[in-house]
């Protein structure tokens, strides 16, 4: 059974797994082909990046409202686990890091984000697990601002600290 098709309205903040949070602009028709399709248009505020959804592949693509605040309070417990640490190849562990950040699944990204997180005292990350944290920590801070209404800043500094505080 195919997740059922929701409708969003301009002005609306939206998730798309493979970029982030958006805001959806409008909602447009464009003649491709002879083919009139209805997109939704979503501005991706963090990388000046303009989307075009078509309305019939929304959940193929996988875009979704922003998670309720249930999910977050999950996600903040996510956050306050200690990190598995998997004794497995970098290579292996980044591409499953990058299946979850992908996912769009704040729970997942947590995870990721917790598993990365370096306190000072700890030992140095690769240049690739810091570039991973910070899209991890971008687009788990980006959702939360979303759903909290504050800032990504603000954001950012709340998961750094339950990160460092526990």
């Amino acid at each position: 059974m195919s997740p059922k098709k929701v409708d969003f309205s301009v002005g609306e903040t939206v998730v798309y797994p493979k970029h982030g949070v958006g805001e959806i602009t409008q909602i447009e028709t464009l003649e491709i082909a002879n083919i009139k399709t209805k997109f939704y248009v979503v501005k991706m505020e963090q990388s000046k990046l303009t989307i075009r959804v078509p309305l019939d592949k929304q959940n193929e693509v996988g875009l979704r409202k922003v998670s309720n605040k249930k999910i977050i309070n999950e996600v903040y417990d996510v956050l306050k686990l200690k990190p598995k640490i998997r004794r497995i190849m970098w290579s292996r562990r980044a591409q499953e890091y990058d299946t979850k950040i992908f996912s769009g699944d704040p729970i997942k990204i947590a995870e990721v984000v917790r598993d990365l997180f370096r306190k000072n005292t700890q030992s140095e990350q690769s240049y690739s697990e810091r570039q991973m944290f910070q899209v991890a920590i971008e687009r788990l801070a980006r959702e939360l601002a979303a759903v909290e209404k504050t800032d990504y800043f603000q954001s950012t500094e709340k998961i750094e600290n339950i990160l460092r505080n526990k």
